[in-house]
């Protein structure tokens, strides 16, 4: 194993590495801003960061998933356990690391260790993820500061018009990958 390793490292070059590295960057970035304070002054730090690296090295597995299920699980106890006000900087930031986890680590794990990759890629790739990131916090500003002018009645008609928007986007997908 550890010569499987350092084969791998031997041949590896800059462009998958920075790829696993953002995985692992924004990976703990969302399992910080998840996870309340009180619990991250604890031993569970170093588990946070191990759980990241795992998502790291691996990212072609159900390490990743298992790292946002953590991170969801996080701001579940942060906010009903801990009973952590729900930040709107908080949420944005996690939605966003969470995106650019699953996003980077898709990209790390179709790139071998030692591809070459032109920089006009890299930066498509970067301007495309950090587009949808921004449109996505820009929507999300705009929807809650909309849902909290009327009360309770605007927001069981936003709740239906996301579930909606969610049907909607599953039966497309779904089309599409039927058409290939």
């Amino acid at each position: 194993m550890i010569g499987r390793a350092t084969q791998v490292l031997s041949r590896a070059t800059a462009g998958p590495l920075l790829a696993r590295v953002g995985v692992f960057a924004v990976a703990l970035a969302a399992l910080v801003v998840a996870f309340p304070a009180e619990l991250r002054a604890s031993y569970i730090t170093g588990v946070l960061v191990i759980l990241a690296g795992i998502a790291a090295i691996l990212p072609r597995s159900r390490w990743v998933t298992v790292t946002i299920l953590v991170a969801v699980t996080g701001w579940m106890i942060a906010t009903i356990g801990y009973e952590e006000s729900v930040e709107l900087w908080r949420l944005v930031a996690l939605a966003s690391f969470l995106y650019l986890t699953h996003s980077l680590a898709a990209l790390a794990a179709l790139l071998p260790y030692d591809a070459r990759i032109p920089a006009e890629v890299t930066v498509r790739w970067l301007s495309r993820a950090l587009a949808v990131v921004l449109g996505s916090a820009v929507l999300t500003v705009l929807l809650l500061s909309g849902a909290n002018l009327g009360g309770e009645r605007d927001l069981l008609v936003a709740a239906l018009a996301g579930l909606a928007v969610a049907i909607g986007a599953a039966t497309l997908l779904a089309s599409l990958l039927r058409r290939r």
